[in-house]
């Protein structure tokens, strides 16, 4: 699995493409779709008109323009932490955009004759159209082929080098628009509108322009409007206890204390949090079609997975040797490399690998008067026919009933057990006596068991779908390590399953690529289709696998779910910092009135003007200091909700807590050293 590369942290083009955007942001338009930053900009036009006023009546007016600069030091950081995100998809769009440069196709007006073909802006194709691609040639638009097979360069979409095999027909018949076709010829029929091919999908998704707020983001905004009112109502109130006793603060601290208090900090970086984590999947080279799917997929409870080509290798191996009573194991092993020796399938490969694997057999170069036998449907054996004798391989009772001679009662309970152990059992015989089997299995991926044990740790059941009977299923699904499996697997089943699961309250993800899988990967809470599904398995999940491996939804499900962990944790942060700001600010709006207050004043700051300087800075900077974490994401570990919450209280809570302590003293320092305080 090859990655799209990441644009650096903090690459200097995106910095300053990012620098002009965050200005641009300022737009009161812009901000009112965040209700914590809008209110920042209104109150730091509010003070900015006041130093300004301060300053043409010759009052004193730097403590005012201090805070002004900082309020809106505060505003750019957070629409800069926006625009860094949207920068670095809008960094990898580019690139995209350079890849698919203009193409002419080679248009055929009449399907049927291939003889007969005019050049035609890539543009100006319609779905429909038949366009005839050859080796060297790019394929000027999302289709399917329908006639020929070709190899494939799809590096300038997934990243990958190595090229990939299409053929018409199947379930791998997609091509993309802009990938290079290295050998042979097809004929792909057009299945997308100029503009709508999945490469502009693409460009427009990692740019974030069709980035939606998902229902998390939307409830979490309403939570921080609410706690900006509350908190809004709070400093207005203040402004009657403080008349009570005879000295109102002045407007400028009260904007302060506002600012300082509301969630800033997660305001800034909630919308940069959303953009970083699709961001994170395309780096996996999977295009989400909506942030919904993102959110969904951190939420996920149960992960349907296709046996053949996911949890397996999809083809069978050859896994052991068994000899019949008076033969060597030995003298089986050569037999199946000489009967193998022609046979090009994976199965047949397989077989001569284990030998020289496991018995040191090498495998001998074809001789000159070698006849192979060629496996057909009918008669269920293959071989080869040597001087040195008939070398035969197949299924048993074919080539039991070929050599006419019943199987030996030892051997034929070793037969037994490989077939109700799920695999697949073939006869081996020289010279018409059969001398033992060979088991050919389809074997689960090397730790594979052990992502499934992370699964289960992360509380998601796992499903395994497969159409084998139900032994086999078992006996994969018990070497796996899957909680359940679904055997002789037919669509209905697969919706069924998904449908049963979301009425008992359960979010389902499942990967696809056929169009058997469409409705299921439509049901699905999170549809992971492969690019080299059919165009119906594509249309109907709500992402899109470039590399087509099916695994990958353990990544999608990881990503998602340090999505909702950095959101979390960020404002468990942005929370506990109101807690080092009270200590900060308070006592320095009422110690005149209330010198008692100085006992709370813990950090010892030097003056009031200091105090309440130095937390409208701290408040800006932290953002900052804060853009990292939310494009990086807080790091992932399988563990338990309580413990989760746990972690996020001792690092992110008390972290938050102590934090601004520690800021505001330092910049309280600096200030006095300066000379501003």
């Amino acid at each position: 699995m090859k990655m799209q590369a990441a644009p650096a942290l903090f690459d200097s083009a995106i910095i300053r493409r990012a620098a002009l955007d965050a200005v641009l942001k300022l737009d009161p338009r812009k901000l009112m779709r965040n209700p914590v930053i809008f209110v920042t900009e209104v109150v730091s036009i509010l003070v900015t008109l006041l130093a300004i006023r301060d300053a043409a009546m010759d009052q004193s007016w730097g403590f005012q323009a201090g805070v002004a600069i900082w309020l809106w030091m505060t505003v750019l950081f957070a629409t800069f932490a926006e625009a860094v995100a949207e920068g670095r998809g809008k960094a990898r769009a580019a690139s995209l955009r350079a890849s698919r440069g203009e193409t002419v196709a080679r248009w055929i007006p009449n399907p049927d004759d291939l003889a007969i073909t005019a050049p035609r802006n890539a543009n100006a194709l319609r779905r429909g159209d038949h366009v005839l691609v050859e080796a060297g040639e790019i394929i000027p638009s999302d289709g399917e082929v329908v006639q020929g097979i070709a190899s494939i360069n799809e590096s300038a979409v997934t990243g990958e080098s190595a090229p990939v095999i299409r053929e018409a027909g199947g379930d791998r018949s997609a091509v993309t628009g802009g990938t290079l076709v290295v050998s042979d010829r097809i004929v792909v029929r057009i299945t997308a509108e100029a503009g709508g091919t999945f490469l502009d999908r693409m460009i427009a998704m990692v740019e974030g322009a069709s980035r939606q707020k998902t229902p998390n983001e939307i409830a979490l905004d309403i939570l921080l409007a609410g706690m900006t009112i509350i908190f809004l109502i709070a400093v207005v109130t203040l402004v009657g206890f403080a008349s009570y006793s005879g000295s109102a603060p002045s407007v400028v601290v009260l904007s302060a204390l506002l600012v300082t208090l509301i969630p800033t900090t997660i305001g800034g970086l909630l919308s940069a949090i959303g953009i970083a984590g699709m961001d994170r999947l395309v780096q996996f080279n999977v295009l989400a079609t909506s942030g919904r799917a993102v959110e969904a997929a951190g939420d996920v409870d149960v992960l349907l997975l296709d046996k053949t080509g996911t949890i397996t290798f999809g083809n069978r191996q050859a896994a052991n040797f068994i000899a019949a009573p008076g033969v060597t194991m030995q003298e089986v092993a050569e037999a199946a490399v000489l009967a193998s020796l022609a046979d090009e399938t994976p199965e047949g490969r397989s077989i001569l690998v284990f030998a020289r694997e496991r018995h040191g057999i090498e495998t001998p170069p074809m001789p000159a008067d070698a006849r192979p036998v060629p496996f057909t449907a009918q008669t269920r054996v293959s071989g080869m026919d040597l001087p040195t004798g008939s070398y035969r391989k197949g299924a048993v009772d074919s080539l039991a009933g070929a050599v006419k001679q019943e199987i030996p009662a030892e051997l034929a309970a070793g037969i037994d057990r490989i077939a109700r152990a799920g695999a697949t059992p073939l006869a081996v015989a020289r010279d018409g006596r059969i001398l033992g089997a060979i088991e050919l299995k389809d074997i689960v991926k090397p730790g594979i068991r052990e992502r499934f044990v992370e699964l289960r740790r992360m509380g998601i059941r796992t499903v395994m779908v497969t159409g084998d009977n139900r032994l086999t299923a078992a006996a994969i699904a018990a070497e796996a390590g899957v909680d359940d499996f679904i055997a002789e697997a037919k669509p209905q089943d697969k919706l069924d399953y998904i449908r049963g699961q979301q009425n008992e309250g359960r979010l389902v993800a499942m990967a696809g690529d056929g169009t058997n899988d469409a409705p299921a990967l439509a049901q699905a809470d999170v549809g992971l289709a492969m690019q080299t599904g059919t165009q119906a398995a594509r249309e109907a999940g709500n992402m899109v696998d470039l590399d087509s491996d099916p695994t990958k939804l353990i990544e999608v499900v990881e990503i998602g779910k340090q999505l909702l962990i950095t959101r979390g944790a960020l404002t468990t942060f942005s929370i506990a910092n109101d807690v080092a700001k009270y200590f900060a600010i308070l006592p320095a709006i009422f110690v005149a009135q209330y010198p008692g207050l100085m006992a709370l004043n813990v950090m010892g700051l030097t003056s009031p003007q200091s105090a309440i300087l130095s937390a409208v800075i701290f408040n800006a900077l932290i953002i900052v200091g804060l853009v990292p974490l939310a494009l990086r994401g807080v790091a992932y570990a399988p563990v338990g909700a309580a413990a989760l919450l746990r972690r996020n209280l001792l690092i992110y809570g008390l972290g938050g807590i102590v934090a601004p302590f520690i800021g505001i003293k330092i910049i309280d320092v600096l200030l006095t050293f300066i000379g501003v305080a």
